[in-house]
């Protein structure tokens, strides 16, 4: 027999198959010290230069301070290729050369006084070509006809520029802003013509020229000529522009170019320019001047520039994770030239970052509350033509690492001390433990940062300064340096014993009761060390009662339970005590009820369905009969946490079980 079963699975709590599951968890807080706060970190400021000419100097200096007098130690980041970098002053200079021009972005200069750095923000600096000016002057023209020159520059799109003249024909006026100098030409010869440009640093200018004004002919209109070409073009993409002429005479026109592209086509008899640079043609066309005539006079469009521009491209490689309370900057680079006009844009920004639409630079300092992954992170930029992106990227807060805990800082020799202090890091971390003035009577473990032993009767005395530290390969966190003094036993100490329960379901009562005497008959009384916050403590039982909440979920670690008769002292070794959400989870399955064989018949014979269900796809080894043909739905209870998986055969009268359905899944919290 043949049969299909198609299966839901949903759940008031639960999403269906094939949604997008999230889940949280919420660690249960660990009683005990409080972390070190570090020293004061020392102080950089000052203000970078961004932009430097290629071929001068560049310099900067930062000023640094640092309030306990400690000699500070300059680094750099993304130190640029032509600039060297002084350590002992931080200073950062260097002459970039013509090769170098560009941006160089993300460059962080950071002072360290041996314990804490701190980073001024990052900065970019702009080496910008020298700036030239450039282009062919008409210099003959017919009295009454238009006259137009526009020089190029080398300046970047956008460069605010100044553009003088010198010893400029009466009849012409120069645009300050473009550099074009038109006008009505008047009959003469005009010598010693100088056009200059400036961008506020640099200076250049065109070599003199002369502009010759001829008499027009009497009794002949020249032919008029117009238009508006394009100034620019994305290599790759194709370029074509046709003036306007006109000759009220009627007569043929001929067409004529001056300064044609050599990636570009002329036709003589339409004037239309036309043609696709490629790449490694990038670059400005100046001064083509299109002309037309008549065969007896002529006339021209205004001198203009082609640029073609390399396609838009966007690059750099952003940092993926921050610490909570650390800075965070990242500008990726481009390979437009430097000054030109870039728009950028940010996608799913989050929420403790500031954007720079000018530069692109993605930066700030996240707090503690705010540790999560940030996903989905697109920057872009547009130069107004083109527009590319970054590959989408994600940062991750992460919480500034602490460590914890009350270390004993007595203990009588020939007996055993113990002391493992706790973290905030996440389970599964690797983690390394260090040591400071170790007593020579113990041992101490990097991976747990256990710090145990039992001092010899020699080895009484005061061991100071024990420093314990952990880093998690990034960060590092202290606790406060402690003493632990070994006493001589002058009496007989008290015994303590027990075996406390380890683990415990949320909103069921603990409770354990150590065994305790003292050889001389005294007055014990009990103390603790890393008590859960949940729990309750009798001084004069030892019995650690309490019945924590679902809130409480979480692990506490390092208890120690000790009795002493006022003169020495007993504890029990270090226990756990783990904290575990009690889960009964369902799931509520629906499916389609079967009413034919796969081969199309009838189905008569449907004697009910089989519930398959496990914590892996490849094994549903739960098996529910369900012998009532007519269901449709059922409740599956007391899923524990994790994700499961589900799965309905129908089978018939006769046995014949049906193929697995599609398999739903649902993930318990």
């Amino acid at each position: 027999m043949g049969l299909a079963v198609m299966l839901c699975v949903a759940a008031c709590d639960v999403s269906s198959s094939g949604s997008n599951l999230t889940s949280s968890a919420t660690g249960a807080s660990t009683p005990g010290g409080a972390a070190v706060t570090p020293e004061s970190a020392p102080l950089i400021s000052g203000t970078p230069a961004v932009n430097v000419v290629a071929g001068r100097n560049y310099s900067f200096t930062p000023t640094a301070s640092e309030a306990s007098g400690r000699t500070l130690t300059f680094t750099i980041a993304n130190l640029p290729g032509w600039a060297s970098f002084s350590s002992s002053t931080g200073q950062l200079t260097g002459t970039p050369p013509l090769s170098s021009v560009g941006t160089f972005a993300n460059i962080q200069i950071s002072v360290s006084d041996g314990q804490n750095t701190t980073a001024l923000p990052a900065f970019a600096i702009n080496v910008l070509a020298p700036l030239t000016i450039s282009g062919t002057p008409i210099l003959q023209v017919v009295a009454g006809s238009p006259y137009s020159f526009l020089p190029s520059t080398n300046a970047a799109s956008g460069t605010t520029l100044t553009f003088t003249v010198q010893n400029a024909p009466p009849w012409a006026t120069l645009n300050p802003a473009t550099g074009e100098l038109a006008g009505t030409a008047e009959a003469g010869t005009f010598s010693d013509v100088v056009i200059s440009v400036s961008d506020g640093a640099q200076s250049s200018a065109l070599a003199a020229f002369s502009i010759t004004v001829s008499t027009p002919i009497a009794g002949h209109n020249p032919p008029t000529i117009s238009g508006n070409p394009a100034s620019g073009v994305v290599a790759g993409s194709r370029y074509s522009f046709t003036p306007t002429a006109f000759d009220s005479e009627g007569k043929a026109l001929t067409f004529s170019i001056r300064n044609q592209p050599s990636w570009a086509s002329f036709s003589p008899s339409s004037g239309t320019l036309t043609g696709t640079p490629t790449s490694g043609q990038e670059g400005d066309y100046p001064d083509i001047v299109i002309s037309v005539s008549d065969g007896t006079q002529s006339a021209s469009l205004p001198a203009f520039s082609i640029k073609v521009a390399a396609p838009l491209s966007i690059s750099g490689s952003p940092s993926t994770q921050v610490i909570a309370g650390k800075s965070y900057a990242f500008q990726p680079t481009t390979n437009a030239p430097s000054g030109s006009a870039l728009t950028f844009s940010i996608e799913n920004r989050p929420v403790w970052a500031t954007f720079s639409a000018v530069s692109g630079m993605l930066s700030g300092t996240p707090t503690a509350a705010q540790s999560a992954t940030y996903p989905d992170i697109v920057l872009r930029v547009s130069d107004g033509t083109q527009s590319v992106a970054l590959a989408p990227f994600s940062i991750k807060v992460v919480g500034q690492l602490t460590i914890s805990g009350n270390p004993a800082t007595q203990v009588v020799a020939g007996k055993g001390y113990s002391f493992q202090p706790t973290t905030n890091a996440p389970k599964g971390t690797t983690l390394t433990f260090s040591v400071q003035n170790r007593p020579a009577w113990a041992t101490f473990s990097p991976a747990s940062g256990l710090l145990s032993g039992t001092p010899a009767t020699g080895q009484t005395g005061t061991y100071s300064n024990i420093a314990i530290s952990v880093s998690n390969g990034t960060q590092s966190s202290a606790l406060a340096a402690f003493s632990i003094t070994v006493t001589k036993a002058t009496n007989p100490l008290p015994t303590i014993s027990g075996v406390p329960p380890t683990s415990v379901k949320a909103g069921s009562p603990y409770s354990f009761t150590p065994t305790a005497s003292d050889p001389a008959g005294k007055t014990l009384t009990f103390s603790i060390q890393n008590k859960p916050s949940w729990a309750n403590f009798n001084t004069a039982t030892g019995a650690l009662t309490g019945t924590p909440t679902a809130a409480n979920a979480g692990t506490y670690a390092s208890i120690v339970i000790s009795a002493s008769d006022g003169s020495g002292s007993a504890s029990l070794p270090p226990f756990t005590i783990s904290v575990n959400q009690v889960t009964n989870g369902t799931a509520a399955l629906t499916w389609t009820p079967v009413t034919s064989n796969t081969n199309g018949s009838v189905l008569t014979d449907l004697a009910g369905y089989q519930v398959h269900y496990g914590t892996s796809a490849n094994a549903m080894n739960t098996v529910v009969a369900l012998a009532n043909p007519r269901l449709t739905t059922y409740l599956v209870t007391n899923l524990s946490s994790g994700t499961w998986y589900f799965g309905v055969t129908a089978y018939a009268s006769n046995g014949t079980e049906s193929t697995l359905s599609n398999i739903g899944e649902k993930t318990i919290p």
